[in-house]
């Protein structure tokens, strides 16, 4: 891997890692587990998030192809800025993630179907594909699933007792200030190209 290419992923890891940390996703994957074995749970929202932001990057880099550059790091400046503004302004939520089950399906068929509908145009899912659409699609989908599988499987095996010990919206707030900092670095690279 180049180093521009880890530097993409990296910086997509950062981003979505800390967006993801307290979502529904991983709150849901922390019910699961509470009442079934880890693995089946990890496995399914790891193969949801493979597949979500297989579809984000396709979509993100395929919107790139036929919009001018100048006007999709417009559009992503527009979007990043929204979502860290959001983050900075959103107070913690005490609400309860309900999991329904379906008896005679499987834990991870169970968790793969949940995380798919929970998270399919979620914030995350429209970041990967901005991000998809400015920088290469390749290490921005490694970034990012990484991301959402290493936040998973935090909520899995910490559970709310990480949660409990780490101040939720000041993770919340540095994921709305790093959304803030890709929004400018969008507009500036908006602004810049001819």
């Amino acid at each position: 891997m180049s180093p521009e290419s880890f530097t993409v992923s990296l910086s997509t890891f950062s981003l979505i890692a800390l967006a993801e940390l307290g979502d529904k996703s991983q709150l849901v994957c922390m019910t699961l587990a509470a009442r079934h074995r880890h693995w089946p749970v990890i496995l399914g929202a790891a193969v949801a998030f493979v597949i979500l932001n297989l579809l984000a990057v396709l979509f993100g880099a395929g919107v790139a192809a036929w919009m001018p550059e100048r006007v999709m790091a417009g559009v992503v400046a527009v979007l990043f800025g929204g979502f860290g503004i959001h983050a900075l302004l959103t107070r913690e939520e005490d609400d309860a993630v309900a999991v329904q089950e379906k008896p005679g399906h499987g834990i991870f068929l169970t968790t793969l179907v949940l995380i798919l509908v929970a998270e399919f145009g979620d914030k995350t899912q429209i970041a990967v594909a901005g991000l998809a659409g400015s920088m290469a699609p390749l290490p921005v989908w490694i970034g990012a699933t990484g991301a959402l599988v290493l936040v998973s499987a935090l909520g899995v095996w910490a559970g709310r007792t990480l949660l409990q010990r780490l101040p939720l919206h000041w993770l919340h707030r540095v994921g709305g200030v790093i959304f803030l900092l890709f929004g400018l670095l969008a507009a500036w690279r908006a602004f810049t190209l001819v």
